[in-house]
């Protein structure tokens, strides 16, 4: 993975950080920097870089981090505030996305990769156009809009799925996902997190609930829709210990380093939905020779987006644990507090954050050899 590093007149470039003073992304990384004995970050706000007041030195790299966790940084990109509400996805995107291209600094983060990673249509059209095994999808790449329910029943219909994932096209942690399935007689039973309220807003629980009324399954969809779906088969996934799981990877400068396995008994593993870490020992040992396996498809996937430090890649293994699919790279996939790196991976000794101050300090030493 291709890092620019520079130099500064008295030595390496000296590192800001953008993103949310005081949170848990940019408090990890600095302690990594800390722990690394390297000069700490200067942070700079999202609040600053929206508010067009963000200033950079010519020699300064710039490391984006997420947005996220501000209720002000969410009223500029999406003209809210409540962070449960869901409508207004594609605003956010449009903002943040014009809002790092306008960045006038030396990036450690491409853009152009930001802003395929924070559109699940085109992430999925890179990977699968790449060779990486992902679900099947009719909404890939530069595929029309879809306009609503309608349009869902007619994609799966065309395409042969009777169980899929829609999804927001820019949505995260599981925000407006419906896991849909359908069986003859036009049943229809939707998992989610979305709630309406009586003036037909929709509003992201903590609390995951089943539809069983086309009616009500429609409503939200169509609600959905004006900020872009995706739609992907919902692809049947391992067990362990008799819960639903997945993999979370997280593969810094190229390589995986970090793992977590999450188990839930719903559809949807994200741990605020009730999904639980797993015990990673047990799954490494039920992957047996496929660890190999899983970690090249993670690596794979990570290789579509050279010009990102890190990603998140959900790793979707199937029943048997023996063949794999790449479920989404995440951009800002990172955060993962306390979790030391696994065997093999090369950083046993520290966290994420420890990972991604290591890749830089390797890639200075080769930039300056």
């Amino acid at each position: 993975m291709a890092l620019r590093l520079g130099r500064g007149v008295n030595g390496p470039a000296p590192l800001a950080v953008v993103g949310i003073p005081g949170n848990r992304r940019l408090t990890g990384f600095q302690e990594a920097l800390r722990r690394a004995g390297l000069p700490a970050a200067r942070e700079v706000s999202w609040r600053e870089v929206l508010g067009g007041r963000a200033e950079f030195a010519p020699a300064e790299l710039v490391r984006l981090d997420s947005p996220g966790e501000d209720p002000v940084v969410e009223r500029l990109l999406r003209d809210t505030e409540d962070p449960t509400r869901v409508e207004g996805s594609a605003l956010w995107y449009r903002r943040f996305i014009d809002a790092a291209r306008g960045l006038r600094a030396q990036l450690l983060d491409e853009p152009s990769d930001l802003a395929v990673l924070f559109d699940k249509r085109l992430c999925h059209g890179v990977l699968a156009d790449a060779g990486v095994p992902v679900p099947p999808a009719p909404t890939s790449g530069a595929a029309a809009p879809v306009g609503g329910w309608h349009d869902v029943r007619e994609l799966m219909a065309e395409a042969g799925l009777s169980r899929v994932f829609v999804k927001l096209a820019h949505g995260s942690s599981a925000s407006g996902v419906l896991a849909i399935a359908t069986a003859g007689g036009g049943r229809v039973r939707a998992t989610t997190s979305v709630r309406r309220d009586a003036a037909g807003g929709l509003f992201n629980s903590l609390r995951v609930a089943t539809y069983t009324a086309e009616t009500e399954v429609g409503a939200i969809v169509d609600a959905l829709a004006p900020d872009g779906l995706h739609v992907e088969r919902w692809l049947p996934k391992g067990t362990l210990h008799g819960r639903t799981a997945d993999l979370r990877v997280v593969v810094v400068g190229g390589r995986a380093t970090h793992a977590v396995v999450r188990t839930s008994r719903w559809p949807m593993t994200n741990l605020h939905l009730g999904g639980a870490r797993g015990d990673f020992a047990a799954a490494r040992a039920v992957l047996g020779e496929h660890w190999a396996q899983a970690l090249a498809i993670c690596e794979q996937a990570a290789a579509c987006f050279p010009g990102f430090s890190r990603v998140g890649v959900d790793l979707l293994p199937a029943p048997g644990w023996r063949r794999f699919a790449v479920g989404e790279v995440n951009a800002f996939g990172d955060l993962l507090p306390g979790l030391r790196g696994f065997d093999g991976g090369g950083a046993e000794s520290g966290d994420t954050y420890d990972a991604q101050v290591a890749a830089l300090l390797r890639t200075r030493r080769a930039a300056h050899a």
